[in-house]
């Protein structure tokens, strides 16, 4: 494995164009992958084959987003609003703010971990304590940890700072540990790293025998075999949940690294291996994007993602996952942007175009 030694530092600030087309493809691609995945989420690869063949691209009539992409828009806006100075007392009061003390509305898809946090800050119970439920080694944290990666490029160490404490609210042990390894790897990624030195990014911030640090291991050890290898080498067959973080972690940088950092093939790799196929997608979409940048998805896939639709987390309605990439690279503070609804929508090369 690369030594973390091997990871560019940032770009400097005159490279800010191309931090931008790697953060946005970072959060764009979280997005597509999302969209892609979530009609195969909690199938096996031989449900998947009898029903579409292989996925090579959108299966659903109308491709979108789910909690994954809602979620890593309320961790992004949380960032940009505080920063390096984040505090659990910062997420836990926007968890109150945005979700927990709004009227519940459909919350469509949300994890059980989600679920677990917000019954738990509805009774008084504060971080770390707000985190002491059922799922706290989900991958809901994992899901939503890119952006903090794209905000620390060139700074592993610093975007799994971050994350955690994001995740204290609502994750614990095995689940921070798969939100700080997906952060880093963005981390590495966005400041042009090669996909070995990603992972190896991503391995170097978790506990070396940890059981994300272990999947992660064996993972990227078959990945040169292909998506059956790197799915038989994490999957916990006999575990009645899809949304364990070291399986799901594990399983989107074992399709990256399949596709050597390839968006198009990381992604698709994700989706026909099942499991949290829409968590899976994302993470694998947001390492690729990042390493790729905004360019490297296809057209095909960026034209559906427009704002999301709040159908999980009604606060978030009418922010596109492009606001949050910009608000996190030095093109915001340049441009005078600040947290708001979107006021572009995603042209189809991936610019942007006026609403």
């Amino acid at each position: 494995m690369a030594s973390i030694a091997c990871i560019p530092s940032a770009p400097a600030p005159g490279d800010a164009a191309e931090l931008r087309a790697r953060a946005r493809g970072a959060l764009l691609g979280l997005a597509v992958g999302d969209a892609l995945g979530a009609p195969a989420e909690n199938m096996k690869p031989s449900e998947i084959r009898a029903r579409w063949g292989r996925i090579t691209g959108y299966v659903a009539e109308h491709p979108a987003g789910t909690d994954d992409t809602e979620y890593a828009i309320f961790s992004g806006l949380l960032l940009a609003r505080h920063g390096s100075a984040l505090t659990p007392a910062h997420v836990e009061a926007a968890w109150h703010e945005w979700i927990a003390d709004r009227d519940e509305g459909p919350f469509r898809g949300a994890g059980f971990s989600e679920r677990g946090t917000l019954e738990n800050l509805r009774r008084g119970l504060a971080a770390p304590i707000s985190a002491q439920h059922r799922h706290a080694w989900s991958d809901g944290l994992a899901m939503r940890a890119a952006p903090f990666g794209v905000y620390a490029p060139g700074r592993p160490a610093e975007a799994a700072r971050l994350v955690a404490i994001d995740g204290s609210v609502s994750h614990d042990g095995e689940g921070i540990y798969g939100g700080q390894a997906v952060a880093a790897g963005v981390a590495a990624a966005m400041a042009g790293a090669q996909p070995i030195a990603v992972v190896a990014a991503a391995l170097a911030v978790v506990p070396d025998d940890s059981w994300t640090a272990r999947c992660l291991r064996r993972a990227v050890a078959v990945a040169h075999r292909g998506e059956r290898a790197v799915r038989s080498a994490v999957v916990i067959g006999g575990y009645p949940w899809t949304d364990l973080a070291p399986e799901a972690v594990a399983l989107a940088f074992g399709a990256y690294a399949a596709a050597d950092g390839d968006f198009e093939q990381s992604v698709l790799t994700a989706v026909n291996m099942g499991r949290d196929a829409d968590t899976t997608a994302a993470v694998a979409g947001a390492l690729a994007g990042a390493t790729r940048g905004v360019s490297a998805i296809p057209q095909a896939w960026t034209t559906p993602i427009g704002p999301v639709r709040g159908r999980c987390l009604p606060a978030m309605a009418g922010y596109h996952v492009l606001d949050v990439a910009d608000l996190l690279t030095p093109w915001a503070a340049a441009h005078g942007k600040e947290p708001g609804p979107t006021d572009f929508v995603l042209a189809g090369d991936g610019t942007e175009a006026p609403a």
